[in-house]
């Protein structure tokens, strides 16, 4: 009994202890955050503890009474501030919850006199009352929306005719219409639940030593005939029996990357047929190159192989190598990086590629080009940045450093013979009062070119005056799509990261679905400029109201005590706050709601699925200074191998900090959740329904399932079979979904992260469903070389 009762006292001790420790750090940290204009919650409830502590001290059962009345206000004033939202109540409410529920424990009331019945009773109901306050959260998520797809909608609708075999995936987005949607049906949603795994193949390319932080395996394999062509991170192309999974050839560019690399990625590659061979029923030996696989390579080359062998193409270039430096200013290996697939009409070869990200203002040139699709001979250019976009260089001469350029895949249309670039803005992204309105005239929007002649069709910005790093990061898609009073209209969408889905008419570039311009938060850095109006879409997955303190997050009151002093502390007046030496929170953020992976378009349903993520990010400006040199000094070696963290922005004004909004501990400062699916009405572009995605399993200390809705880097895959596909999350999983209402039918567990597309193709009567599961580098996946089939099992 002695024994008993030492162990409460100790026990009564520690909780005292706790109370007022918790206490202090709440009152403090209350006054700090109330002293930058935020909530007075955390001075009540840092006062009410310390009160409990002295009262448990003192052996007060008042104690309990009072922490009964905390605890019933804390949930209703947390109900006040976000909802029925169980992941926003649950850092208000667990350390609070477990608190009170540890001292209502027996070994700790019987400590106190008796007579503390009454308060015992208020704390127990208080306690229930929180209880059903989650339970009922849990099932009632304000973020979601819970709607289905009508008869009408979800009725048998007439084909589009894409002029491709349905059984084959023969482009990055199956058409280089960037549709990402497949005809195919045998699996659906009757039995997707059903699919098993048909075969693995691993590629044996795996991060090196002389690699970056951004190693990324974010591949959609293509699918032609009985063949699958996919490149791997290093740009090494491999041929697949699409059968079996078991590898046909392979090539190897020998890439020689360093860690000055920002990316080291290959999004997949390209495919064309000459027009004699594309006419055959069957061609036993076709001639060596007449189908042929286009390659493109980090280092700055373009590869055109044959598609049986994986022979390079001897008339094509240098032996089947065409040198993309060539008249490329501040050539380096690394500098200039085709990452995304080229378009490929009858005639040309469209490429363009990326430049190192806020490194300097001496980068290679943006510019697209033009090249034969058999010779590889340039026949056009188009510079982003030059007064004459289309004037070609000479043997000596440049094109312009810096200018805007074109890193995700572009969309083409065969009929109006133009190709739909999405671009990007001069480097450094953070800073642009250097830029010349040559720099300005085609940054940051859609760029529609005659493919032929790389003549200017239109151009349509979606962000003036970038300084956000608001690049059009996703391919755009093309479509033909009913609108509400029933007239067909040839529209492209273009997916931001501002959220924002702009939908023009192709053939002008004039907005479908309206896009005012309204005025945006002002007061730019020293020496810079801002616009005073930004276009905002009426389609669009932007959040519909600023953050507010309320909207952080934490895995518990202490942390997100910090995020709410954060957020108080940075410079924050909604989308396109400029930036900042204070700090500029920039929501939605840098890495984008949309990113390359794009949306997916049902062009039968004349449905898109989308996969918008929430992730804010801080940016501060470093003005130059001793320890910030406008130049780099010589011993500097490049890029910093990653987009994140400090970029110096060598040649203006300002280096910058680039980061995700984390707490101390490293979780989001947001609320989440921070990755949605969802699927939009096209003819009246209505949002039928948002679910979130995703579990913390492969990103928390402990394997926890949580759905909370994460980060993404990938695209939904659509089929005809009212079932669509789903990697992208940060946890390692393949899912399924119904097309009308969002339910999802299926999951598998990947071996390493999928920050990919899937893609579905059909051979010998089957339809397989195939994903590059290879993981993300700066997105923190687990890493691999796996490409993984599944398909229905075979019928006994």
């Amino acid at each position: 009994m002695k024994n008993g009762t030492s162990l409460s006292r100790v026990l009564v001790i520690l909780t005292v202890l706790f109370a007022a420790l918790s206490g202090v750090y709440l009152l403090v940290g209350g006054i700090w955050l109330a002293k930058l204009g935020g909530s007075l919650y955390y001075i009540v409830a840092g006062l009410v503890m310390l009160i409990t502590a002295w009262l448990l001290y003192r052996r007060r059962a008042v104690a309990l009474l009072l922490y009964a009345i905390f605890l019933l206000c804390t949930t209703l004033w947390s109900l006040w501030e976000v909802g029925s939202d169980f992941w926003a109540l649950t850092p208000r409410l667990d350390v609070t919850f477990f608190f009170g529920l540890w001292i209502l424990l027996p070994i700790i009331w019987r400590t106190l006199p008796s007579g503390g019945k009454l308060a015992r009773g208020a704390l127990a109901a208080s306690l229930v009352f929180t209880v059903l306050v989650l339970a009922y959260s849990v099932f009632n998520d304000p973020q979601e929306i819970n709607g289905t797809l009508s008869a009408a909608q979800a009725a048998a609708v007439e084909k589009n005719q894409q002029g491709i075999p349905d059984a084959d995936w023969p482009a990055y987005g199956r058409t280089q219409q960037g549709t990402r949607y497949s005809p195919l049906s045998q699996i659906n949603d009757k039995n997707v639940g059903e699919l098993k795994e048909a075969w693995t193949f691993r590629t044996g390319d795996v991060k090196t030593a002389n690699d970056p932080v951004e190693i990324t395996d974010e591949v959609t394999p293509i699918k032609v005939g009985d063949s699958l062509y996919l490149c791997t991170p290093h740009q090494k192309l491999i041929a697949l029996d699409a059968a079996s999974g078991k590898e046909k050839w392979r090539f190897d560019p020998q890439l020689k990357t360093n860690p000055t690399f920002q990316h080291v990625t290959c999004r997949g590659v390209s495919y064309y047929e000459t027009p004699a061979v594309a006419g055959q029923i069957a061609a036993s030996q076709p001639a060596l190159c007449a189908r042929r696989i286009i390659l493109p390579v980090n280092d700055g080359h373009l590869y055109a192989l044959d598609a049986e062998t994986g022979a390079r193409c001897a008339a094509f270039g240098d032996n089947g190598d065409l040198n993309l430096q060539a008249n490329m200013p501040f050539a380096t290996a690394g500098a200039y990086e085709p990452t995304s697939p080229p378009v490929i009409t009858d005639k040309v070869i469209v490429i363009a590629g990326a430049v190192t990200d806020n490194y300097s203002t001496r980068e290679p040139s943006g510019v697209i080009r033009g090249f034969d699709v058999n010779s590889g001979k340039l026949l056009w250019a188009f510079d982003t940045g030059a007064k004459d976009p289309n004037k070609v260089p000479g043997v000596d001469e440049h094109y312009t450093a810096n200018s805007p350029n074109s890193w995700a895949p572009a969309a083409y249309d065969a009929k109006l013979d133009t190709v739909y670039l999405p671009i990007g803005v001069s480097t450094p992204d953070i800073w642009g009062g250097n830029r010349t309105p040559e720099m300005e005239r085609y940054a940051t929007g859609l760029l529609a070119l005659n493919a032929t002649s790389g003549k200017l069709v239109w151009f349509y910005q979606t962000v003036h005056h970038d300084l956000w790093d608001m690049d059009v990061p996703a391919q755009p898609t093309l479509a033909d799509i009913n609108d509400k009073n029933g007239n067909k209209l040839p529209v492209v969408y273009i997916p931001t990261k501002t959220g924002d889905i702009f939908v023009l008419d192709r053939r002008d570039g004039k907005p479908v679905t309206p896009a005012p311009e309204m005025q945006v938060p002002q007061g730019a850095a020293k020496g810079d400029r801002l616009s005073p109006t930004q276009p905002y879409s009426e389609l669009s997955f932007r959040p519909k109201a600023h953050l507010q303190g309320k909207d952080m997050w934490g895995a518990t009151i202490y942390d997100q005590l910090i995020c709410r002093v954060m957020f108080h502390s940075l410079r924050y007046e909604g989308p396109f706050t400029p930036p900042s030496e204070q700090g500029t929170l920039v929501f939605p953020g840098n890495l984008g709601m949309f990113e390359w992976g794009g949306i997916s378009v049902d062009t039968d349903r004349q449905v898109a699925v989308t996969n918008p993520m929430a992730l804010p990010f801080v940016s501060k400006l470093i003005p130059r200074g001793p320890g910030n040199p406008i130049e780099p000094d010589q011993g500097d070696k490049g890029g910093t191998g990653s987009e994140s963290g400090i970029q110096p922005q060598y040649g203006v004004p300002y280096g910058v900090t680039l980061n995700p909004f984390l707490s101390p501990l490293g979780f989001p400062c947001k609320q989440p959740s921070w990755g949605y699916i969802s699927a939009v009405d096209l003819k009246t572009n209505d949002i039928v329904w948002k679910k979130r995605i995703g579990t913390v399993r492969d990103s928390s200390p402990v394997p926890l399932p949580f759905k909370m809705g994460m980060p993404m880097l990938g695209a939904p895959m659509t089929t005809a079979g009212n079932v669509f596909f789903i990697a992208a999350t940060a946890d390692n999983y393949l899912r399924a979904f119904n097309v009308s209402n969002g339910n999802q039918l299926w999951e598998a567990r990947l071996p390493a992260g999928g920050q990919a597309t899937p893609m579905t193709y059909e051979v010998n009567g089957k339809q397989y469903v195939l994903i590059a599961a290879g993981g993300h580098g700066s997105f923190g996946t687990k890493l691999g070389d796996y490409i993984v089939a599944y398909a229905l099992p075979e019928q006994k």
